[in-house]
């Protein structure tokens, strides 16, 4: 009996179309319109990479070389030399980015704070080369998000 109540009479159809109707007429809408609109990033996100300075504009990066040689994927190159004053500063500071696999190490690392992975999660390039990032770059992307990394920071 209860079989033939269920095939002249669709319950579990109507439920169905009411739940529609409920989430298409009287519920907000959750889809955003992406380029114009962005949705909420958390500050524990790890996106694109950048090296900080401190607010004198002199790099924070002292050279210790923790980040390169916690790096699993071997994507951090740094050499460095003596400056004027004699403290050891970075010549050359590369991250592979196809390497990488931001698992935020270096930036745990780092006992200055000088690199860390932002917020910024658009940074898709059309070829490979783009994506070899050198200190002037990295500088640039720290000055570019200071604001924002110095916020996240200090969120935890």
């Amino acid at each position: 009996m209860d079989k033939i109540v269920r095939i002249f009479f669709p319950t579990e159809l109507l439920k169905g179309f009411s739940l529609t109707l409920k989430y298409f007429l009287f519920k907000p809408r959750v889809t955003i319109n992406y380029p114009y609109e962005k949705g909420p990033v958390s500050h524990r996100f790890r996106g694109e990479h950048a090296l900080r300075r401190y607010p004198n504009g002199e790099e924070r990066c002292i050279a210790c070389k923790l980040c390169e040689a916690i790096c699993p994927a071997q994507a951090i190159t740094i050499e460095a030399e003596p400056d004027k004053v004699g403290a050891r500063r970075t010549t050359r500071y590369d991250i592979d980015m196809t390497k990488c696999i931001f698992c935020g190490l270096c930036q745990e690392a780092c006992p200055v704070d000088a690199i860390v992975e932002g917020a910024n999660f658009e940074f898709a390039k059309e070829t490979r080369e783009e994506l070899f990032y050198n200190k002037q770059k990295l500088l640039e992307n720290g000055d570019k998000w200071e604001a924002q990394l110095a916020a996240n920071m200090e969120q935890g």
